[in-house]
């Protein structure tokens, strides 16, 4: 399960019908969501966005075969847990593979205790980049909530500047700084100021970067 309660997501991609089939109905079976793809391609067309959970990538397809795909997600500065399946794997394609990241490599066919644990400690392994990704998410989201006077405030705060300062460039009062901060704490979700310095972190530069 995810940090949310739902099933981890677990992308097949192979030109085998059969096989697609087969590995979504274990992978349902175990408790993971699926979806399935044809191709590289057909993957790619439909992976707008960094895809969450783990793939599953047979390696020899019809045009860009699994290792092209890998590739072009790592090209998009994309890291996706990755186990290769093959049905006449090579050592040369499993060095390369594993050398560019791969979780695992599997050769066809496949005993399904040694897939799902394959898939397994790709997605354990995986865990930190999820959470980072989350927090990160959570806290672009959370900085939206911000007016533009409560992200000025935010981001002379996590640089360290005093109240009285803040007020003088603002025009303010101390007072309307400190119920700004107040509520900048609390629209973060920050319990302390230490904890909205690193919630701040997630964020990207120019949101605490003071406009030139």
């Amino acid at each position: 399960m995810s940090s949310t309660g739902t099933p981890l997501l677990v992308h097949v991609v192979d030109d085998d019908e059969a096989m697609r089939v087969a590995l979504t109905r274990l992978l349902t079976a175990a408790g993971y969501a699926t979806r399935a793809y044809g191709s590289a391609g057909a993957f790619l067309i439909a992976a707008d966005t960094e895809p969450e959970g783990c793939l599953v990538l047979d390696l020899h397809m019809p045009g860009p075969d699994g290792l092209a795909l890998h590739d072009a997600l790592r090209q998009r500065g994309w890291t996706v847990p990755t186990v290769f399946l093959t049905g006449r794997g090579d050592i040369p394609s499993s060095v390369r593979a594993l050398k560019a990241g791969a979780s695992d490599f599997l050769t066809k066919p496949v005993r399904s205790e040694v897939l799902l644990e394959a898939v397994r400690v790709a997605i354990e392994a995986d865990a930190p980049r999820r959470a980072g990704r989350e927090r990160r998410r959570l806290a672009r989201t959370r900085f939206g909530s911000l007016d533009a006077r409560e992200r000025t405030v935010l981001r002379r705060v996590v640089q360290g500047a005093l109240t009285k300062q803040i007020a003088w460039e603002l025009g303010v009062s101390e007072r309307t700084v400190k119920a700004d901060r107040a509520s900048v704490m609390r629209k973060m979700g920050a319990a302390s100021l230490p904890e909205l310095v690193l919630l701040a972190e997630e964020l990207d530069p120019g949101d605490v970067t003071p406009p030139a």
